[in-house]
C-alpha cells in the first residue's frame, strides 16, 4: 500500500509562486509515474502535469506550460511541482498521483492507482 501526501498550499497572490511537495511512504515508487492533478470548484479533475519513473521526459498541460515545473527527488521519494507566475485561474484543490511506469506519461485519472488527500491551492487577485 503506497501513501501519499501533499502538502504546500495555501493563499497567494497573483503572480506569487509557490512549491508543492508530495511525500510517499509504504511501497517504493521506483518504476511509478509521477504526476499532479487538480481540481477547480464545479469542475472535473485535469491532468497538471508528469514524470516518467526514469526523470527522462516531463508532461505539462498547456495551461501551466512554461510556468510550472515537476521534479521528482528519487533519493527521498519526494514529487515537487514549482508554480511561478500563478494565476486566479489556478486556483484548486492539488493532488499527488502515482500509476505504474509506461513509456509515455498518461494524463487519464485511472492510469493512477495511488492518490493523496490534495493540497489547497488559492490565488487571490
Amino acid at each position: 500500500q503506497v501513501q501519499l501526501v501533499e502538502s504546500g498550499g495555501r493563499l497567494v497572490q497573483t503572480g506569487d509562486s509557490l512549491t508543492l511537495s508530495c511525500g510517499s511512504s509504504g511501497r517504493t515508487l521506483s518504476y511509478y509515474n509521477m504526476a499532479w492533478f487538480r481540481q477547480a470548484p464545479g469542475k472535473e479533475r485535469e491532468f497538471v502535469a508528469g514524470v516518467h519513473f526514469t526523470g527522462a521526459s516531463t508532461s505539462y498541460v498547456d495551461s501551466v506550460q512554461g510556468r510550472f515545473t515537476i521534479s521528482r527527488d528519487y533519493t527521498k521519494t519526494t514529487l515537487f511541482l514549482q508554480m511561478n507566475s500563478l494565476r486566479p485561474e489556478d486556483t484548486a484543490v492539488y493532488y499527488c498521483a502515482a500509476g505504474r511506469g509506461k513509456s509515455v506519461i498518461q494524463r487519464v485519472e485511472g492510469e493512477y492507482a495511488y492518490w493523496g488527500v490534495g493540497t489547497q491551492v488559492t490565488v487571490s487577485s
